[in-house]
This record gives C-alpha cells, sequence and structure tokens, in this order.
C-alpha cells in the first residue's frame, strides 16, 4: 500500500483541495484509494460526503485518531491523508512512520513560504527523511504564470534540498468543483484539461517514488 502524506503546518495553503484532488485522480484512473482526513475541521469529510451524494462516493476514513493510518482497509491501494494546519512533527509522527511520500503545497509569496520554513526545516531533520527513504516534494499552490511573485517564489524554493514537483494555477475551479463535492478530475473540457496538465509533474514524481 502507498500512502501519501499532505501537510504543512502554515494554514490555508490548500492541503486539503491537494488532498481532495489527488484521491479524486487516483479513482479517475481506476485505482483503489482511500481518503484519510486527520484534520479536525473534517473539510475533506465533507467534500467526500457531497460527493457521495451526487453518487460518485470515494472510500474515507477518519484519521483524526492518528493511530488508524494503520488499520487501513484491505485493497486500499493508495491512500491520500490530510492533515490538520498547525501540526509539527510530534503530532504526525504517526503518519511519518509509514508514509510513502509527503507533499507539502505552499503558496507563490515570500511570506508564505518564510512562514512555512520552520516546519521544512523540522521535516528535513526526520530520521527518514535524513535517510532518504521518505521522499518529499513541494507543490506550489494559487500560482499566476510569469508574474514577479511566482517568479520571486520559485528561486527562493529552490534554495530548498525538496523538489518542486507541481506548479498548480491559481483559479477559482477548485474552490468551485471541491465545494461541489467534485475535482478537476471528474471533468474533460479543455479548459479543465489545461488545469490537469499542471499536475502531471506531480504523478511522474509519484511513480518515480513508488
Amino acid at each position: 500500500m502507498k500512502i501519501w502524506l499532505v501537510a504543512c503546518a502554515k494554514g490555508g495553503v490548500g492541503k486539503t483541495t491537494l488532498a481532495v484532488n489527488l484521491a479524486a485522480a487516483e479513482a479517475a484512473a481506476g485505482h483503489a484509494v482511500t481518503l484519510v482526513d486527520a484534520d479536525p475541521q473534517g473539510s475533506a469529510t465533507r467534500w467526500s460526503a457531497r460527493r457521495a451524494e451526487l453518487g460518485s462516493p470515494l472510500p474515507t476514513l477518519d484519521g483524526r485518531s492518528r493511530s488508524e493510518v494503520r488499520r487501513l482497509p484491505a485493497g486500499a491501494g493508495v491512500a491520500v491523508v490530510d492533515t490538520p494546519a498547525g501540526a509539527g512533527e510530534r503530532e504526525l509522527e504517526p503518519f511519518l512512520d509509514v508514509a510513502s511520500a509527503v507533499l507539502v503545497p505552499v503558496q507563490p509569496s515570500a511570506f508564505d513560504i518564510e512562514a512555512s520554513a520552520r516546519f521544512l526545516e523540522t521535516l528535513a531533520t526526520h530520521p527518514r527523511v535524513r535517510r532518504g527513504t521518505l521522499p518529499v516534494a513541494l507543490v506550489v499552490n494559487r500560482v499566476k504564470p510569469q508574474t514577479n511573485a511566482a517568479q520571486q517564489a520559485l528561486e527562493l524554493l529552490r534554495g530548498w534540498n525538496f523538489p518542486v514537483v507541481a506548479q498548480l494555477r491559481d483559479s477559482q475551479a477548485y474552490t468551485v468543483l471541491t465545494g461541489l463535492g467534485r475535482s478537476l478530475f471528474d471533468y474533460h473540457s479543455a479548459q479543465v484539461r489545461a488545469h490537469q496538465d499542471d499536475w502531471k509533474p506531480l504523478f511522474h514524481w509519484l511513480q518515480q517514488v513508488d
């Protein structure tokens, strides 16, 4: 089983949006996937409930007890774990012990990157990360391509040892679709496909590290 942990101590960086779209993409590709909601706010669980009402259920597990990730159902080929804001290494330890990869969403501004720096520094000291047995990658959210802010943010991020594996554009599509219990990967219009293309480097990286 593969366990993909979506984590960042800073709030408002798009963890849940990344987690639910990633889980939906795996489901759309025909893979067995379980969404694990470890955030007390329960946003991923509410998204999943709305999705089920539309006839597209996706198995979702309450991960707030932390130990639930060790009891994933048989046949769950991929588990995508949405973690709470403010969670540090201690709170994430049960997940870091079993995760296959960690995805850290960040927003493209110097302020947001600096606010996430302590979390990234702490993550870098985790034994599995230091040994290279737990791959970590950065996903830049809400990117406005070709803007100075985006370019400056990418320069800052290149100073870290963790690779930037995706730049997801700033789009209301994410807000609208997640509010409906849907994802980018439930649609096939030309506009949506352009958004889906942003995710291809992330999927490629996940395939490489598995």
